[in-house]
């Protein structure tokens, strides 16, 4: 039986779907919900749309090229990578696999996203999370900082096993 060759379109989505974050490099674009479309024009252009986690984002150049490599690597001779601001990113588009990636590196997932109709109020007190230590699953946990390893992450500790652990924030 002969193996059926993989189209442009499959060799593209196939390469820039391996690419991982690179401060959550655990996860790949797919799996945290950055990596939006994937296109071939032609037999070796491909475009590929990703959103930042959030605006200013300073993973965004390292993620740009790390797909060109990978895309180049795997043929294509033109790679054109978009930036889409619309729809912002939510961790909602994190996926279940994603979501598994992040606990099992011992980096607590978030939980839903906030939901509004409108503008988000901003408010200058830390947000109040039901955060469950990836190490242990105890619920006793308690703030560190606001600020983690990096801007999208917040510092934790459980209380039950002391161990210290970032918690990626809900957006």
């Amino acid at each position: 039986m002969r193996l059926m060759s993989r189209t442009p379109l499959q060799r593209a989505r196939r390469a820039a779907e391996s690419v991982t974050d690179p401060e959550l490099p655990m996860l790949t674009l797919l799996d945290l919900g950055v990596l939006r479309d994937v296109d071939v024009v032609g037999d070796s252009h491909v475009v590929v749309d990703i959103t930042p986690t959030y605006s200013g984002c300073p993973a965004m150049a390292a993620m740009r090229d790390d797909l060109v490599r990978e895309l180049r690597g795997a043929g294509f001779d033109r790679v054109d990578v978009r930036v889409c601001l619309d729809p912002a990113w939510t961790t909602d588009w994190i996926t279940p696999e994603g979501r598994a990636a992040l606990a099992a590196a011992g980096i607590s997932p978030p939980g839903p996203a906030p939901s509004s109709d409108g503008p988000i109020p901003l408010t200058l007190l830390p947000t109040a999370r039901q955060v469950r230590c990836p190490q242990c699953e105890s619920p006793a946990t308690e703030l560190v900082s606001e600020f983690g390893s990096t801007a999208c992450k917040a510092q934790y500790r459980c209380t039950s096993c002391l161990e210290p652990f970032d918690h990626v924030k809900e957006i």
